[in-house]
């Protein structure tokens, strides 16, 4: 009898949704993806507090009746629990510790930062019906700068990948981190050749399980900018 699939939510605007997705896809691991509308605010809800996860937060996974939420939880929870191939998150040659080491350093630098341009220059301006405040969207411009720079300096010296030769998971958050900004005009590879040849990699690499969850975070943002540009243009 075929194991039941984990119940998986998330919703590709959100980069540590898109990093799990491919893992979930990469590995095999058998999973029912169940889509949550952050733009509808329904991971805000009642019974999605009640049903999912008590923390309100994507993404968020229910595997046979244990749920859990935050994206590394739930990261380490499946390289536990299922079979995920060795390179995600290899022993040897202490691999474990360095990605750890990196998602310890990406969730109060490159992950804030990339996360607080998204939402000045993106998702404020199309929750609130305005445009963007140029004011806030530059002091965020500033910032991922600094962390781009600390991310290319700290982490992309002489190796193919993050630890070494062979991608793991901290490649797989860190391009959908980079990601965040990009698709929505932002250029991270100015002066930048280590951040791009990096880049070129992990996306040659993840093949076509990062080109269908990136089409479609693409797809997604292309629709929502063209409703809230209609909106805008109705207000002047």
């Amino acid at each position: 009898m075929p194991m039941q699939p984990i119940k998986f939510y998330y919703d590709v605007l959100n980069q540590s949704s898109r990093a799990l997705y491919i893992l979930l896809e990469a590995s095999k691991i058998p999973f029912e993806p169940v889509q949550i509308s952050l733009l509808k605010g329904e991971h805000l809800t009642g019974e999605y507090r009640d049903k999912v996860t008590r923390f309100k937060r994507i993404p968020a996974i229910n595997d046979h009746g244990f749920q859990l939420s935050e994206s590394v939880a739930i990261f380490r929870h499946l390289v536990r629990e299922k079979i995920v191939p060795e390179h995600w998150y290899p022993r040897k040659n202490l691999g474990r510790s360095r990605i750890d080491e990196y998602l310890e350093w990406r969730q109060r630098n490159l992950g804030v930062a990339s996360t607080d341009y998204f939402q000045q220059k993106w998702l404020v301006p199309y929750l609130q019906k305005t445009r963007a405040n140029e004011s806030s969207v530059n002091g965020a411009a500033k910032q991922l700068e600094r962390n781009l720079n600390d991310f290319e300096n700290l982490f992309l010296q002489s190796n193919k990948f993050i630890i070494g030769d062979t991608i793991s998971y901290a490649d797989l958050l860190a391009i959908c981190e980079v990601d965040q900004p990009k698709y929505i005009g932002y250029n991270p590879f100015i002066k930048r050749n280590k951040l791009s040849k990096w880049y070129d990699a992990v996306r040659e690499e993840l093949g076509p399980f990062y080109k269908d969850v990136s089409g479609e975070f693409e797809s997604k943002l292309r629709t929502a900018e063209k409703g809230h540009n209609e909106v805008i243009s109705m207000k002047q």
